[in-house]
């Protein structure tokens, strides 16, 4: 059931993450197309995802390998305050728009976030054995 269920999570994790990309697209190439002339402002989103998706598996493989990822978790996050920054910058300044441009890139972190816990979950921490120290003081 456990392996079930982080398929589960991965699965809905994926999609939200898509769904939060391709949302996200309109108002972060806006953003962009504001500064810069229109043929790279529409492949710029991809600069913004591509680090945050190669961080992303950065983590993914570090969790099925149980080691630490903190400096690939900086990227995520910076990278994802970054988009839900520049998306709100292109939203009405209302609590809705507001709330509807900040909503994608952090639904995306979330999943992501509760995916990696699923992982570390689902293979849990094997105990070291004890070493044995009769070898060391048999030398002395």
């Amino acid at each position: 059931m456990s392996f079930g269920a982080a398929a589960l999570v991965a699965l809905i994790g994926a999609m939200v993450s898509v769904l939060s990309g391709v949302i996200a697209y309109d108002p972060l190439h806006l953003a962009a197309a504001q500064g810069i002339s229109r043929s790279p402002a529409a492949s710029w989103p991809v600069l913004l995802y591509g680090p945050w998706l190669v961080a992303s598996v950065s983590v993914l493989r570090a969790a099925i390998h149980r080691k630490e990822a903190a400096h690939s978790w900086a990227v995520v996050l910076l990278f994802s305050a970054v988009a839900v920054a520049l998306c709100l910058t292109q939203a009405p300044p209302t609590v809705t728009g507001l709330a509807t441009a900040s909503i994608p890139p952090v639904a995306a972190l979330t999943c992501f976030h509760q995916l990696v816990r699923q992982l570390t979950l689902t293979r849990p921490i094997r105990q070291p054995e004890p070493r044995h120290r009769n070898a060391s003081h048999a030398a002395r």
